[in-house]
């Protein structure tokens, strides 16, 4: 165990560079060599350091020692599990992980899709892409309490799932509704907000709550999450679609109990991230 200094901003050590780790690995700092080879990592939610090579044991603390908070396990890297070695083998072409929420609202709004033409057309994208990215910033936050979260996995036909998380409450497929400041009204088929015509989202979450569970062959509750809404009515009739709220996603979810062991979580997680598990469904 080594005993560490408070943080300070990020810098080198010794000829070794100490970098952030990206969006998914958020948890962790990385020592690299000048030219870029990775030697070590120090994972603050284990606040463990693993070591590549244990010849720069020394090095490498004397680099990281600047960032380092209580005390620290040293050692090499736990032996990967089946999840991480399908992890290592995804081609990144096929990794959804990095896919930002509206992904492919994006692509519609910057390249003039289909789903683009017309003034119109353009300002309900502009909506639900503002609702997506909303709500997908506050189910990133899940991933702190064991949650992994996917947006915008492609489905066959021009189809997608706008968040998929996989948790210690099972796994969820959510649609995003845009609730423009007005009262919405969720029901068995359909979702109203204000006077604007009514939207078939609930049947859309079966829909592709059914191919995920096709996908991952495990159980896929479908949900409405309601974005920026004056007022939420839900159906008593509802009781298939769980309808989720901004600001109180965490809490619905906590309420639901556990499901799914961390080990089942990564697995799922693994298969999920891959695109190629979505071609068939």
């Amino acid at each position: 165990m080594a005993k560490a200094k408070a943080a300070t901003p990020l810098g080198r050590g010794k000829g070794l560079r100490v970098l952030p780790g990206g969006q998914h690995a958020r948890g962790r700092l990385y020592v690299n060599t000048p030219d870029g080879r990775s030697v070590a990592w120090y994972d603050r939610e284990t606040s463990r350091v693993c070591v590549l090579s244990e010849d720069r044991t020394e090095e490498v603390l004397g680099a990281l020692r600047p960032y380092l908070t209580g005390s620290v396990a040293v050692g090499p890297p736990p032996v990967p599990s089946r999840a991480d070695l399908v992890r290592l083998a995804l081609h990144p072409d096929d990794d959804l992980a990095p896919n930002r929420p509206g992904e492919a609202l994006l692509g519609e709004l910057e390249y003039g899709g289909a789903g683009a033409t017309g003034t119109r057309a353009r300002h309900r994208l502009r909506q639900d892409l503002v609702a997506q990215q909303r709500m997908g910033a506050e189910l990133d936050e899940l991933e702190g309490a064991g949650w992994r979260v996917l947006h915008a996995v492609p489905l066959p036909g021009a189809g997608r799932i706008d968040h998929l998380l996989i948790g210690p409450a099972g796994v969820w497929c959510v649609r995003t509704v845009p609730g423009r400041r007005q009262r919405a009204n969720v029901g068995d088929l359909l979702v109203t907000v204000g006077r604007a015509e009514p939207r078939p989202d609930p049947r859309w979450a079966r829909r592709a709550a059914e191919r995920a569970c096709h996908a991952l062959t495990v159980a896929v509750t479908p949900a409405v999450a309601v974005v920026d809404a004056a007022r939420v009515d839900v159906a008593p009739t509802l009781r298939d679609v769980r309808v989720l709220r901004e600001g109180t996603t965490s809490a619905a979810l906590s309420r639901q109990g556990g499901v799914l062991k961390p080990t089942d979580i990564e697995a799922l997680y693994a298969t999920a991230r891959d695109r190629q598990t979505w071609t068939d469904v």
